[in-house]
């Protein structure tokens, strides 16, 4: 691990250089990944990273903080579940979809994905009565 935060990656005999990963891009991946599983109601974000949605910019790596540890890369995610949904499974599947992910785009193996549910949505179910017309 290099010391200003950016992820090498040892390419074997890769003689044409060296691969640099930034924290963010994997917070991103790791984001989108988790955002895509079924029960995933959002992912929790901070005051400004709000505004900025607000703006109409897309931040894919919200709820998502990765640690670069000396053993290895730490995903902390930080999400609210659709109410009805079992919690457990669908933490699980976002933990697969996320190791997957990572795996994929960056041959990266993660030592931990964290799951930190911090709230459950409620559809909001607007019962519509029916109008009784008089004739």
């Amino acid at each position: 691990m290099s010391e200003n935060n950016i992820l090498e990656m040892n390419q074997g005999n890769n003689s044409l250089g060296k691969v640099e990963i930034a924290p963010e891009v994997i917070e991103v991946i790791a984001g989108i990944a988790a955002s895509e599983v079924e029960g995933v109601a959002q992912m929790r974000g901070n005051f400004a990273a709000g505004m900025v949605e607000r703006l109409g910019k897309k931040n894919h790596g919200k709820g998502v903080k990765v640690e670069l540890t000396e053993t290895g890369v730490v995903v902390d995610v930080f999400c609210a579940m659709n109410f009805g949904i079992s919690i457990p499974n669908v933490a699980q599947k976002i933990q697969d979809n996320i190791r997957q992910a990572l795996f994929n785009m960056t041959a990266l193996e993660v030592d931990e994905v964290n799951i930190h549910v911090v709230g459950v949505v409620f559809e909001n179910q607007k019962q519509e009565s029916p109008v009784d017309q008089e004739i």
